[in-house]
Formats: C-alpha cells, structure tokens, sequence
C-alpha cells in the first residue's frame, strides 16, 4: 500500500534521488536540532513572568527556579545521553530512534504548554532533556555516516547554524507572542514546528538504506581523505610513531597492521611490550565497549572539557541576561528575547568555520575563541546603568562574545569525528562494530553539552544571585581562558608529539642531505 513511499524489494520509493542526498539529510538533522533547541528556548523569556501568574512562584525566587528548570534539562540529557549513543551503535537504522525522540519531544511541550505546577514543568524539561539526547547523538553520528571525516566540518556548521539560529529566534518570538497573545499562544508555534519535523524525519532515506536500490557507485559510504584528514593524521600518535619507527620516505613502509597479533588491538610501537601482549589481557580489552576506549583519549577528554565549557558560557546568558536587562534597563519579556540578537546573530559564519577547521584543523581556531573570549566577558561588568550608550556596549560585547563562542563550537563538534578516527586507525577494521563509535562518541559530546548546560545556569544564577553581575561575569571570564590550554595542547593531537613529530622528520631530512654529501667527499 505505501510500496510508493517506503519502497519494495522491487520499487525503489518516491524521490529516492533527493530523499537520501547529502544536503537533505543535513537538512532534516538540521531542522530536528533547531525544532529541539527551539522549543527549549522559546519560553526562556516567558518564564520570569509566567511563573509567578500560573504557579504562584514568589518574585524574589524567580532567579533560582530559573536556574533550577534549566539545569533539570541538562541532567536528563546528560543522564539520556550514554544509553542513546549505544543503542544506535546496534540499531540498524538511525531513522527509527529519530522518530522516537520526537514522541518525547511532542510529550514534553504538551506538559510545558499545560503545566500549571512546578512538578509539571520539571517533567516536561526532564522529557524535553531525553529528546534531545536522541536528536543530538544520533542526529550527528547520521551525519558522519553521511559525509564522512572529509565534510564533516562543514556540515556541523550547519547544524551549529540551525542551533545558532533557533537561539536566537525563540527567545525573540517566545517574548514578543507573549507579550502579544498570551501564553498558549507561544506553545502554538512549537507544536507547528514539530509537525514539520515529524514529515522530514518521515521522509529521510538513509544511504546504507538507499543501496538497496541505487548503483553503488552512486551511494559513497566510504569517503575519501582529504587534506584536511591528512592534517589530523599528521598530528596523532600513529604518524609520529611511524616516523620514529623510519617508516618515511619511498619504499613500502610497514603498517601498525603488520606488527599486531590477529587478536590484538593496534598499539603504537613505543607500547608494544611484553606486558601488553599477553594473550588474556588482549581478550579482557577486546570486550571493554568503546566508550572505555573513548574515555582513554586524552585528545577526546579535552574535546569534552572545551565542550562543557562552552556549554557553560552560552547557556549561563540564559539564566542571567533576560533578568539583567529587565532589572537594569527595565526592559520587558519583547526586549529580553531580542537582548539574545547580537549573541547569535553572528553564527551564520558557522559553516565557513567548519569548512576551515576541515581545511587546516580544529586547533588554533577553538582556542583562539576561548582566548579571545575572556576579556569581552570580563568586559560586560562595565554596563551597569540605564543608558545609551551602555545598551549599546552591551550588545555589541554580546556579538563579539557570539562570534568567539562559534569559533569553540563548529571547530569541536567536528573534533569528535576526528578523533574517532584517529583512535580507530589504532585497532584493526571492525573494532569498534559495524556502525563504529560515532553515536557513542556524540553521546559522550552530549553529555559534555548537558554537562554544560547544567553548570551553566547553576552557577551564573546562584552566583549572579549572591555576588551580582560584575563577579559572574568575571568568572565566567576566567574560565574561558584556562580551557584555552588545554584545547591548544591536545585538540588535532597532542601539540608535543607533534612537535617530535618535526623534529625527527627534520633530523632525518638532515641526515638524508647529509650521506650524499659525504660521499661525493669520498
């Protein structure tokens, strides 16, 4: 009956061509992160004056309950997150766990849209956190399947975009229907919205899907390296270990596969010992799920850390500058959705970062957004006052702080997928299962994420609180600039093996210059 839709072992389906393209699966994962951080964002600007008319929240308590509802988000996407990314590690589609996010998702602000009470609420950002798990960790782990290492920077730019621009179009249309028309009024827009979603996660055919019908020269699932890949290669252990090993030069060298057991997980030669060769430990390894492996990367633990904190600098805005500007420039729940204008605005250059973080690598561009960060944040401790000219500091404080904080995010969204690859490139094909560790990979990035999402409104609101805006600023400052080490040390690899790296191709540049010299002496 829907043969025409779905296909048959002898029908491919409708529009085959278009429905498991490369730009519409990016569109569709596209459009499921904006509809998810949309819907998020789209009562930030409701709540401080929602919650004491519908439930009975004393005023002087909104800044904590704030806190508390977005911090609730980030633990059920943290908590959602691992088991997410290792279902869809085993499932044989992504497609299916997408449709089921959206069912939590539809449930979540169907209890946002009635809930009257706290419980309520709290249920519904707990439902919207497990939605988002599902949308983030498999949405982006689709993505990889789709384009490969070589785009994959690209494409994450345009889902940081779509991100960007749900931030910056909730809270603006979240405050100005309120305002307008009223409460119900607002949740009206995102049940739309999720309408549309449901029909491209519908729709979406995905390409080891899609084999079935076309030629298989039309459906690439193993893409080639491209400069950008070979820069991340140039830049893990692997390559300085084949260097150091002399595996440089003409000749055919002798691959990490040629010097491992059949059993046995690649290791660099400088840890092939005698103690990790025995045969039980290589059996107690092999079964260890891939997360482990993950979690060992120093390279993908500082991912995380720069994830978090970014997390934590752009969601700290959401508990802290819609109260600044209403209590500062007495400023209504319109003015406080379009104060988040000039934060996000600035993102549409996010798929031009991810084409150049492919181009030349995620390192120097994140931690030149951390480093470049920290003073504009410290910088907003100057606007105090109910002026014009400070309004006008404010926002273009906040547009530049925008611009350093998509330098972090598209960089470090691709900086997974690299560093996936370079960790699998150290154990034999297959290690890591048939679908590989992107989903469980993207699980940790979301915990990251979540993790941020909880510090972030916690500890801007609570200190912002106590200590007022000069102090949460501040600190929020310094942070950025301390994440700033770790990310240039260990983003595209560790900075010091690339640096032996160089120096060891450098000697033996030397010393090949240097033998036929000393034989045109003989």
């Amino acid at each position: 009956m829907f043969a025409w839709l779905v296909g048959s072992s002898s029908q491919p389906p409708i529009f085959l061509h278009l429905r498991s393209s490369k730009t519409f699966i990016i569109i569709t994962v596209a459009t499921a992160v904006f509809t998810d951080i949309f819907v998020y964002g789209l009562i930030v600007p409701v709540l401080p004056f929602a919650l004491t008319s519908r439930s009975g929240i004393n005023p002087d308590s909104i800044q904590t309950w704030i806190a508390i509802f977005l911090a609730v988000y980030g633990a059920a996407l943290l908590a959602a997150s691992p088991f997410c990314g290792w279902l869809a590690d085993r499932s044989t589609s992504r497609r299916v766990p997408l449709l089921f996010g959206l069912l939590a998702l539809g449930g979540s602000t169907v209890l946002l849209c009635i809930g009257s009470s706290i419980a309520v609420l709290a249920a519904g950002r707990v439902l919207q956190g497990i939605s988002a798990a599902v949308v983030w960790v498999v949405g982006l782990a689709l993505i990889v399947d789709t384009v490969g290492p070589e785009g994959v920077g690209q494409a994450m730019g345009y889902v940081g975009l779509s991100m960007s621009l749900a931030i910056l179009v909730a809270p603006l249309l979240g405050g100005v229907v309120f305002a307008a028309s009223g409460y119900y009024a607002v949740f009206a827009m995102a049940f739309g919205l999720i309408v549309l979603d449901i029909i491209l996660r519908l729709v979406m055919i995905e390409k080891k899907v899609a084999v079935k019908w076309l030629p298989v020269e039309e459906v690439d699932e193993t893409p080639k390296a491209n400069a950008g890949d070979d820069k991340q290669m140039a830049e893990n252990g692997d390559s300085y270990t084949d260097i150091k090993m002399g595996h440089v030069g003409s000749g055919p060298p002798t691959t990490q596969d040629q010097i491992k057991g059949p059993d046995q997980p690649v290791l660099p030669a400088e840890e092939i010992t005698s103690e990790n060769t025995s045969r039980p430990v290589k059996k107690f390894t092999d079964r260890l799920p891939a997360v482990i492996y993950l979690f060992s990367s120093r390279r993908i633990l500082s991912a995380l850390w720069a994830i978090l904190v970014q997390a934590s600098l752009l969601t700290a805005f959401d508990t802290i500058l819609p109260l600044f500007v209403r209590d500062t420039f007495h400023w209504n729940s319109t003015g406080a959705g379009l104060i988040f204008l000039p934060l996000v605005v600035v993102s549409f250059v996010g798929p031009v970062i991810g084409w150049l973080s492919d181009k030349y690598g995620p390192r120097w561009f994140a931690t030149a957004g951390f480093v470049i960060a920290s003073p504009f944040l410290i910088l907003l401790r100057l606007v105090y006052k109910n002026t014009f000219d400070q309004k006008v500091l404010l926002c273009a404080l906040l547009a530049l702080i925008g611009v350093t904080l998509t330098l972090i995010l598209t960089p470090m969204m691709a900086e997974i997928t690299y560093a996936v690859d370079a960790k699998a490139r150290r154990h034999p094909p297959g290690f890591f299962g048939k679908n590989g560790a992107y989903a469980q990979a993207y699980s940790l990035f979301n915990m990251a994420w979540a993790g941020g999402c909880l510090v972030g409104p916690l500890l801007a609101g609570l200190v912002n609180q106590r200590a007022g805006w000069a102090v949460t600023v501040l600190i929020l400052g310094i942070g950025s600039v301390v994440t700033a080490i770790p990310t240039a040390v260990w983003t595209g690899g560790s900075i010091f093996k690339k640096r032996r790296r160089e120096r060891i191709e450098r000697d033996l540049a030397l010393s090949t210059l240097g033998a036929p010299l000393q034989a045109g002496t003989v």
